[in-house]
């Protein structure tokens, strides 16, 4: 009766292929791909809308021409940061590595950064307002985190810290480091060889033999996905609307300042289910902190909020000298 509970308060893995669509050479059509290509068609054709509400001060050929742009931003940017926060002294030693994004390795905050330094080259040709153009790019975003984090579910990476049966949603992943000794992956080289070698465990039947002896874990992506992308955008998406119908002209840094102070906060929590990286943790630092108390997550997720809130400060004090403009005509 036990057994069978365990088995209830659980969900089981999905064992989807990451790769979506096989290709002949080294390079497929994955879903962590898919994800990325769903978020910018998204962010266009966000853009495009508030070009065509008069919020956004750009034609559509200059919105194709700034997607261009924060594709190669969140790109370079995410990989280097990535290289840079996560996992520099590897790619030292084989810079080689670099250039193969297939194999993973994008930083949320790297990618963050160069949207904005992307979005800071954009503005000196087309002279519109910096502040302004991150409110609209702020109504795009938070799609993108959705399916990334969905992506990222679906490769079954970044997942949670270990818990237990009291936590009904738990699930036990195959790409668990205790899965991979089991199931001897790890003389497995190679990241493609061992997503066939983990699809083949459960075809065969080894991943039920041992897969009562792998942790039950939280799904982080699904909690990062639901709370910094979907939420974050439910919030942003609601200001935005109700300050339409109601004529409402939001002050400038607003939207950007939800966002970030937003994605900030979720990200912090979310930091606190979510297993911390290999490259920070030892038997005297299980929770891999890299600053006091703070993971890598959250200490970068400080900066963010930061500006947000910077952000935020900005949009009352504009809103104050408007008012403070209006009463003086009067």
């Amino acid at each position: 009766m036990l057994s069978i509970l365990a088995v209830v308060l659980e969900l089981p893995y999905h064992f989807l292929d990451p790769v979506a669509i096989p290709l002949p050479g080294p390079v497929d059509v994955r879903w962590y791909g898919l994800g990325y290509v769903f978020a910018f068609t998204v962010g266009y054709y966000v853009l495009r809308y508030l070009s065509r509400e008069k919020v956004l001060p750009l034609d559509y050929e200059a919105i194709g021409d700034l997607v261009f742009a924060l594709i190669l931003g969140t790109i370079l940017g995410a990989r280097l940061g990535y290289i840079l926060f996560y996992d520099f002294g590897s790619f030292a030693a084989n810079p080689a590595r670099i250039l193969r994004i297939w194999e993973g390795g994008l930083s949320f905050h790297g990618g963050l950064a160069g949207v904005v330094i992307a979005a800071a080259w954009f503005i000196r040709k087309h002279r519109i307002n910096f502040i302004s153009l991150l409110d609209s790019l702020s109504l795009g975003v938070p799609s993108g985190i959705f399916a990334v984090r969905m992506a990222n579910f679906v490769n079954g990476e970044l997942f949670g810290r270990v818990t237990t049966e009291a936590v009904p949603w738990a699930i036990r992943f195959p790409t668990d480091p205790r899965a991979i000794e089991l199931l001897g992956i790890d003389r497995v080289f190679g990241i493609r060889e061992r997503e066939l070698a983990i699809l083949a465990a459960e075809e065969s039947g080894a991943w039920a033999a041992i897969r009562d002896q792998v942790p039950l874990r939280h799904p982080s992506q699904i909690y990062e996905g639901l709370t910094e992308g979907l939420l974050v955008g439910l919030i942003l998406w609601t200001v935005f609307l109700v300050a339409k119908r109601r004529g409402i002209r939001l002050p400038t840094g607003l939207l950007s300042g939800i966002f970030l102070t937003g994605y900030g906060v979720f990200r912090s929590l979310m930091e606190l289910f979510r297993q911390p990286d290999a490259q920070f943790t030892d038997a005297s630092d299980p929770l891999g902190t890299v600053l006091g108390p703070l993971t890598m997550g959250q200490t970068l997720s400080l900066a963010v909020i930061l500006s947000g809130l910077y952000l935020l400060y900005y949009a009352w004090r504009g809103s104050r000298k408007r008012e403070e403009t209006v009463a003086t005509r009067q």
